[in-house]
């Protein structure tokens, strides 16, 4: 089985393809020999493509043009069925660049969703890695685990889904990179700190800036990890032609934050920040973690009671 889902070679029955209009529309079909797709502008015979390369153009019945290619890993994102949320190319790309996915790393995953971010993953990990991903749905697991296996032609040996609570399911094994995609990441954190090893790498994907500072404040307070950094990753298109140069009509605004942070070695706390925190973030009404390296009289816990 090929584990990167690249195909070569004719196009056959049963595999996907995506056709795309003049105008840039996009829509992703399964060959089926005698198969029809119907259109306003008239039918497309599957069979004018099967057999045949990909980048051809097809042409309806009633005239209208259409380019056939296999699609990308990020088309099928995107493209796929789904149950859940999925995580876009755009955030999919930032998350193994960030948490430096590497071929043979052992990650750890939750949750899976619609299986996006565990396709992406797997390629990069290849065969000799191992993917941990936790779900608490089983329809999400079933859902991912097809996506994937579709787009893979079968399933990838180095995964393996659990379905079941994070905290209460997770296999006692060292892990390499975490990323922690749910509604309540911080939950998790010791119990994903426990397994990660020195220098690894944990990634939190969270939608929002009050759940981006729940999961900031609780590695400030955790202690062993080093000071969390925050992204938020937007794409625009640009149109060029001639001499018209302009940014585009399409845009991938906020989709989700990224917060990353590298675990230090046993033992050892993470250094005093450099930088006070900005007047009233401890205040009285901060309901959060309090971190230990941040003074008493400011808010924080304080370096004499940090392990109280």
């Amino acid at each position: 089985m090929n584990l990167s889902g690249v195909k070569t070679g004719p196009l056959q029955a049963g595999e996907r393809v995506t056709l795309t209009d003049g105008k840039g529309r996009r829509k992703s079909i399964v060959l089926k020999d005698g198969g029809v797709w119907h259109t306003t502008k008239g039918a497309v015979s599957h069979d004018d493509l099967i057999g045949g390369p990909e980048g051809v153009t097809v042409v309806s019945a009633g005239g209208q043009q259409y380019l056939a290619f296999r699609p990308l890993m990020s088309e099928f994102m995107v493209s796929m069925p789904r149950d859940a949320a999925v995580i876009y190319p755009k955030d999919a790309a930032q998350i193994l660049m960030w948490t430096d996915i590497f071929p043979g790393a052992r990650v750890l995953e939750a949750g899976v969703g619609s299986g996006a971010l565990s396709l992406a993953l797997l390629r990069a990990i290849g065969p000799e890695g191992r993917l941990h991903s936790y779900e608490r749905r089983q329809q999400f697991a079933d859902v991912a685990r097809g996506n994937v296996e579709t787009f893979l032609g079968g399933p990838h040996p180095a995964w393996m889904i659990t379905v079941g609570d994070l905290v209460d399911a997770i296999v006692d094994e060292p892990i390499d990179r975490a990323i922690l995609d749910m509604l309540a990441p911080w939950e998790c954190i010791d119990a994903v700190a426990e397994r990660l090893v020195a220098g690894g790498v944990l990634t939190c994907y969270v939608a929002t800036a009050t759940q981006l500072g729940r999961v900031a404040d609780t590695l400030r307070a955790h202690g062993g990890f080093t000071e969390p950094h925050a992204t938020e990753t937007t794409v625009r298109d640009w149109h060029a032609e001639g001499l018209a140069i302009r940014p585009g009509h399409g845009t991938s605004g906020h989709t989700g934050f990224l917060i990353i942070s590298r675990r230090l070695a046993p033992g050892q706390a993470a250094p005093m920040r450099k930088r006070r925190p900005a007047p009233g973030a401890y205040g009285p009404d901060y309901r959060g973690p309090r971190p230990a390296n941040i003074p008493a009289e400011l808010g924080g816990r304080g370096s004499d009671d940090a392990d109280e």
